[in-house]
């Protein structure tokens, strides 16, 4: 297989780290679920595997062949207890593990070895465990995929090509209180072509990244313990891989947008101020049997009437086709509500019925957003239009965002 990548015709901007707003003591910065995509992800204690990869027509063996039984299941660790520090702060000169590094006090990355590489089998889910130290609101995180020069020892994150591969958002936590941890996991298989083809990794080393935005100014005064502090969160992030379906067959990876704002108000972050429609055109190097959009999208705007409290519907088009639609929401908020262990007004004292979470709850804290695979199919080379569209979204007093990440693959 020979994983090509192609230039889009689009301007690839830092990741945006968004966060909540710490003068507010009710809400945060997330994402949902809905829609008529496959979303790909989970809180793993709370809700289970919601939906599985985008398809391929590969998809569905058992990955062993004959007689030969496939190899074990494995986690691997990749990133294990890396302490997140203010994220408006200067970056900590703290110790760090061998093989991290930290770009800045809420993301640190790590080269995928050949060793590890070795381990990846057909499937693939991606496990991160977030732990509570001195930031007891909700934030924003996200798992990144680094396409880095061959030999690099560190990079500049907006100078490489790079994609989303997950979002999710922390609950209050108050690392005095049960549970301190909380797992979150997706499905992403799809992303084992990129990982296992020879030709991307004879230029390229991969590194996983693992963003965390936090801020201890409440926890300062507000949790024991934590009175001049400025570390915020644990993040560990793992991989579980096994054999029990075909790999996928993609040979084409266009990364085309990590996390660029989309709003309504904002010079470049719509198609036009005044709208919230983003254009986005990209060449396919060749025709193609199969191909899929990866796109990533969350509410947020805590501003009273903002964006995180309103459903909207997302409208998703290529070559002028409708090809998704989707109201981000869970259907209820209480699986997660063991997990925000500080008092806030997202949850309060007791619970709430489903039509209360679905009238004002884009996302819950804890939970993570999903991964949302757009099939697209059989599609000729050369330039093609993908357009997103939220045409009620109103971003009050100019506040709030829908961070955007976007990638096509195809075979």
């Amino acid at each position: 297989m020979n994983l090509r990548r192609a230039t889009p015709y689009f301007c690839l901007l830092p990741l945006l780290a968004a966060c909540t707003k710490e003068q507010r003591s009710d809400v945060g910065a997330g994402g949902g679920t809905g829609g008529t995509s496959e979303s790909t992800g989970s809180t793993t204690a709370a809700t289970g595997s919601s939906a599985g990869s985008g398809g391929t027509d590969g998809m569905g063996g058992t990955g062993g062949s004959g007689d030969v039984p496939p190899p074990a299941p494995e986690e691997v660790p990749v990133l294990e207890n890396i302490v997140f520090y203010d994220g408006y702060a200067a970056t900590v000169d703290e110790p760090i593990p061998d093989g991290v590094i930290r770009h800045n006090n809420s993301l640190v990355a790590t080269r995928l070895t050949d060793e590890l590489l070795a381990k990846v089998q057909t499937t693939l889910k991606v496990r991160v465990v977030v732990g509570a130290l001195c930031d007891n609101y909700d934030r924003l995180g996200s798992v990144n995929l680094a396409l880095v020069p061959k030999g690099a020892q560190t990079y500049v994150p907006g100078e490489v090509d790079r994609i989303e591969v997950a979002r999710f958002i922390t609950p209050f936590m108050n690392m005095n209180e049960q549970p301190t941890t909380v797992p979150y996991e997706w499905e992403a298989s799809n992303l084992v072509p990129i990982l296992k083809d020879p030709d991307l990794l004879a230029d390229h080393d991969l590194w996983f990244e693992l963003g965390i935005f936090g801020v201890p100014y409440a926890a300062n005064e507000e949790v024991a313990g934590c009175a001049g502090r400025n570390d915020t969160q644990l993040g560990s992030l793992l991989l579980y891989t096994d054999s029990t379906q075909e790999a996928q067959d993609f040979s084409v990876l266009l990364p085309l947008a990590i996390g660029e704002d989309f709003n309504n108000y904002a010079m470049g972050a719509s198609d036009k101020v005044g709208t919230t429609r983003k254009t986005v055109r990209f060449e396919l190097p060749a025709d193609t049997q199969n191909a899929q959009l990866v796109l990533i999208t969350s509410n947020h705007g805590a501003n009273q009437g903002g964006e995180e409290y309103i459903r909207r519907e997302h409208y998703v088009y290529v070559d002028g086709m409708l090809a998704l639609q989707y109201k981000p929401g869970r259907m209820s908020c209480e699986p997660f509500r063991r997990y925000n262990t500080q008092g806030n007004g997202i949850y309060g004292p007791s619970p709430r019925s489903d039509e209360e979470w679905q009238s004002f709850s884009n996302w819950c804290p804890g939970d993570v957003i999903d991964t949302r695979i757009v099939p697209w199919g059989a599609a000729s080379s050369g330039m093609h239009e993908f357009v997103i569209d939220v045409p009620d979204a109103t971003f009050i007093d100019g506040q709030g965002n829908f961070p955007f990440s976007l990638y096509v693959q195809a075979q």
